[in-house]
C-alpha cells in the first residue's frame, strides 16, 4: 500500500520544512566532503594559497621540488632517533620569478645546514627540518605561528627554534614578537636587517629569545661610512620610498639621512604599491625624476627602496639625457637583481661606458673568506670551504639533487648560517644528562654564542651580544658586474670601522 502524504496546509508546510532541513544538512556534510580546504597534512588553503607546515611531504611550489624531496629524505633518516625540529619560516609562494628563486636558495641553505649537522660526528640530537609557509608577505603568520607553537609543546615533534624571517615588514615583526614573547619559542632571524626588530639596551626583552645573524641597516651604514669615507655629502642625493609598514625602508631612510647629512637637496621621494613586488606606475615616476637628478650636483645616489623599484630606477637612470656618471648605493635587498629575469636586458646599463655603478652592502659573499682571501679575525675560510664542498660533494650530487645553486647573492649562505646558529644553540645544552633541551635552555644559549663559543659561519663570525644581536659582523661591500652577471666583492668592511679581535671580544669594543 502506497503511503499517503499528510493532508492539510499545516502538515504540507511541515513536510517542506523537513525536506529543506534534510537537504541543508546533506549540503553541509557534502561541503565538508567535497570542499575540503586541506592542501596536505599540516597545510591548509587560505585565500587561494596553501599555508602551514610540512616535513617535506608537500611541495609549496614546483621550483622547490628537488630540495623539498631532499628534506623529506633527511627527515625520514632521523625518524625514531629523538630528533629536535627546526622550522624555516618564510613565504614560499609567489607569482614573481625573482622571489621564487630566492625562496629556493633559502630552503637550499637550510637543508645544507641540516645535512651537515646530521653528519657531525658525536653531535646530538639529530635535526629535523620543517618548512613553514606564512603566506604572501606573512599574511597568515598567526595561523602558522600557532601551528609551530603546538609542535613545540606536543612532546612529539620537539620544535626548538624557528629560523628564516626574511623580510622586515609589520607582519614579520608581529610574528617574531608573538613567537618569542607570547609563545617563548627561540627565533634565529636570517636575512632580516631592520634596526627596530631587535632587542636593545632600551628594551632588552622586547623579543625574548630572538637572535639575529645579519648586520642591521645601521651596522651596514657604519661599514659603508668606513668604506666610503671620501664621499662628500654635498655630492649626494637620497631617493627614497615612503611606503608605510615596511621596517626595512624606514631604517634605510634613517640610515641614509645620517650618511648624507648636509646634502644640498631634499630626498627625491616615491611610494611603491602596497605589494612591493608590483611595479605600478613607478617607471613613469622615475623617468620624471631623473631630469631633476641630472640638474643636481649629486654624483652618489643613496637608494632606499626594494629590488623591483631599484630595477625600474636603474632603467630610468640609464636613459638619462645628461652625460654624468653615477654611483647608486643601496641596501642588501639589491641582491635580488641577480636572480631577477626582468633585469636580464639591463645589465649592460652598468658598464663603464654607461657611467652607472651599483654598489651595496651584502649579507654575505662567497669570496669574503674564499681561497683568495686573507684570513683574519672576523671570519674563517673553513666554513666557506665546507659549504662549497657540500654543494659539489660527489657522494650526494647536491647540485643535481637540490636544483641550481648560486652563493653569490648571499641567500644560501645567510640561511645556512641561521640554521647552523640554531643548531649550535640547541646542542650547547645537550650533554650526557640532558636528552632534550627545553625552549628556555635554547633561549639562554644565545647569550653564550660569543668569544670561544662563537659560531664560525660561512658568512663570517657570528658573535651574539647580550641582546642577541651580531656584534661587529663582517659586511661585504659589493658591486654588480655585467661581465659576470653577478656581485663582485670590493672589500669586507666592519660596522665599528675595524675587525674584531681574535676572540671576538664584545666588552673590549663597547
Amino acid at each position: 500500500m502506497k503511503p499517503s502524504l499528510p493532508q492539510g496546509p499545516l502538515n504540507r508546510a511541515l513536510v517542506i520544512l523537513l525536506a529543506v532541513a534534510v537537504l541543508g544538512t546533506a549540503g553541509y556534510f557534502g561541503y565538508g566532503v567535497w570542499a575540503d580546504d586541506s592542501c596536505a597534512t599540516g597545510v591548509t588553503e587560505v585565500g587561494n594559497e596553501c599555508v602551514g607546515v610540512t616535513d617535506g611531504s608537500y611541495v609549496f611550489n614546483d621550483d622547490l621540488g628537488p630540495v623539498t624531496a631532499r628534506i623529506k629524505e633527511e627527515n625520514d633518516s632521523v625518524a625514531g632517533k629523538n630528533p629536535v625540529t627546526v622550522a624555516l619560516m618564510i613565504p614560499l609562494i609567489s607569482d614573481q620569478q625573482a622571489e621564487r628563486r630566492e625562496m629556493v636558495e633559502q630552503v637550499q641553505g637550510a637543508y645544507l645546514a641540516q645535512y651537515r649537522a646530521n653528519r657531525e660526528s658525536g653531535k646530538q640530537p639529530p635535526i629535523r627540518l620543517v618548512l613553514a609557509n606564512p603566506g604572501r608577505e606573512y599574511g597568515q603568520w598567526r595561523r602558522v605561528a600557532d601551528q609551530l607553537a603546538r609542535s613545540a609543546t606536543d612532546g612529539k615533534e620537539n620544535l626548538r627554534a624557528v629560523t628564516g624571517i626574511n623580510i622586515s615588514i609589520a607582519n614579520s615583526e608581529a610574528a617574531v614578537h608573538y613567537l618569542t614573547a607570547d609563545k617563548h619559542i627561540p627565533v634565529v632571524a636570517g636575512p632580516m636587517t631592520a634596526d627596530d626588530i631587535a632587542n636593545s639596551a632600551a628594551d632588552p626583552r622586547h623579543y625574548p629569545g630572538l637572535a639575529r645573524i645579519a648586520p642591521s641597516n645601521s651596522d651596514q651604514a657604519g661599514a659603508l661610512a668606513a668604506y666610503g669615507a671620501g664621499i662628500k655629502p654635498a655630492e649626494t642625493l637620497v631617493v627614497e620610498d615612503t611606503r608605510e609598514n615596511d621596517n626595512y625602508l624606514a631604517t634605510l631612510r634613517t640610515t641614509f639621512a645620517k650618511l648624507t647629512k648636509g646634502a644640498p637637496n631634499a630626498p627625491e621621494t616615491f611610494e611603491s604599491p602596497k605589494d612591493f613586488t608590483q611595479e605600478g606606475n613607478l617607471g613613469n615616476v622615475f623617468a620624471q625624476m631623473v631630469p631633476d637628478i641630472c640638474s643636481s650636483a649629486a654624483s652618489t645616489l643613496f637608494f632606499a627602496g626594494r629590488p623591483v623599484q631599484l630595477r625600474l630606477f636603474l632603467v630610468a637612470l640609464g636613459n638619462r639625457r645628461c652625460n654624468k656618471p653615477y654611483t647608486v648605493i643601496t641596501g642588501s635587498h639589491a641582491s635580488t637583481l641577480m636572480v631577477d629575469q626582468k633585469f636580464e636586458n639591463n645589465w649592460d646599463s652598468l658598464t663603464k661606458s654607461s657611467g652607472i655603478t651599483v654598489r651595496y652592502t651584502a649579507l654575505a659573499h662567497p669570496d669574503s673568506w674564499g681561497e683568495a682571501s686573507t684570513e683574519g679575525p672576523g671570519g674563517s675560510k673553513g666554513p666557506t670551504a665546507e659549504l662549497a664542498a657540500l654543494l659539489r660533494a660527489d657522494d650526494t650530487k647536491q647540485p643535481e639533487r637540490i636544483g641550481p645553486a648560486d652563493r653569490r647573492d648571499g641567500r644560501i649562505i645567510i640561511t645556512y648560517d641561521a640554521v647552523t646558529t640554531a643548531v649550535a644553540g640547541i646542542r650547547k645544552d645537550v650533554g650526557e644528562s640532558v636528552a632534550m633541551p627545553s625552549l628556555d635552555d635554547v633561549t639562554q644559549s644565545w647569550r653564550r654564542l660569543h668569544g670561544g663559543n662563537r659560531v664560525e659561519g660561512a658568512g663570517g663570525w657570528i658573535c651574539l651580544d647580550q641582546y642577541g644581536n651580531p656584534h661587529n659582523k663582517a659586511v661585504p661591500i659589493v658591486h654588480l658586474d655585467p661581465t659576470v652577471r653577478g656581485a663582485v666583492l670590493d672589500t669586507v668592511a666592519w660596522p665599528l670601522g675595524h675587525a674584531p679581535d681574535g676572540n671576538c671580544s664584545i666588552g673590549a669594543e663597547g
